[in-house]
């Protein structure tokens, strides 16, 4: 008797298993087609630094956000462009992770433990002008 229990049990087990696998294959099918209508969003605003290495930085904390797709630091205007989705994330993450990697943002003050293990040479003046030409210049951290 305990045979026979045992052998209902173990095929009923390899139903259920063979049925959860085809219901993961139908839904790994379904849901494999993914949307290309992404809420694209390009903003511009002021970051303080002073060299190539502070560009490497910046844009790996703003791209390191899910969903930008690209950021470039310019230099010499003191000032970012960034692309991202705004079903993901929003213009305040991408200040927040800007600050958080030690660099000051129009509406963000940078980390201050960052600031200070930043290379010598991307130690910044806190009161050096950001977005400089074509948009609103903030120096008020």
């Amino acid at each position: 008797m305990k045979n026979v229990i045992l052998s209902v049990a173990v095929i009923v087990a390899m139903g259920l298993t063979s049925c959860n696998g085809q219901t993961k294959k139908e839904k790994e099918t379904t849901t494999t087609e993914v949307s290309k209508d992404m809420a694209m969003s390009n903003i511009t605003f002021g970051v303080r630094g002073n060299c190539g290495m502070c560009k490497k930085t910046i844009e790996k904390a703003a791209n390191g956000v899910q969903g930008v797709s690209s950021a470039n630091w310019d230099v010499e205007k003191k000032k970012i462009e960034v692309s991202y989705d705004d079903t993901k994330t929003n213009a305040m993450s991408i200040h927040n992770a800007i600050a958080a990697s030690g660099y000051d943002t129009e509406k963000v003050s940078g980390d201050e433990e960052a600031y200070k293990n930043l290379p010598v040479c991307c130690q910044y003046d806190h009161e050096m002008m950001m977005n400089q030409s074509g948009g609103e210049k903030s120096d008020d951290h």
